[in-house]
């Protein structure tokens, strides 16, 4: 038989340096959902967004441009979670586009 001299190469990620830097695959998103409650009323949550951010401060930003109450919840699974009453959920996307906390591109917005 003949021996053949073949290197196995390691756990090798070509897509690493991607990862690190803020290219666009590499990007987090924002989940903008709504939950619905029990008859008309309804539940608006946003989750995904960067840690260093101060949650009680757009909480009472989000409260008083729209009117409606809402908290803060943390999850085992989903981190820090922003709560509002009612469906929000366009006025919290623009909200955060006119902000310049998020690109409009990281935003997902989900619900019927």
């Amino acid at each position: 038989m003949v021996e053949l001299d073949i290197q196995i190469p390691s756990a090798f990620d070509p897509f690493a340096e991607a990862k690190e830097s803020g290219a666009p695959g590499a990007k987090e998103y924002v989940h903008i959902r709504i939950q619905q409650r029990n008859g008309k009323k309804s539940l608006t949550t946003v989750q995904g967004l960067r840690k260093e951010f101060s949650y009680d401060k757009i909480l009472k930003d989000l409260k008083k441009e729209f009117c409606c109450n809402g908290n803060v919840v943390q999850d085992k699974e989903l981190g820090k979670v922003i709560q509002l009453q009612g469906d929000q959920r366009k006025n919290v996307s623009q909200f955060l586009i006119n902000a310049g906390l998020v690109k409009k591109d990281q935003i997902k917005i989900h619900g019927f």
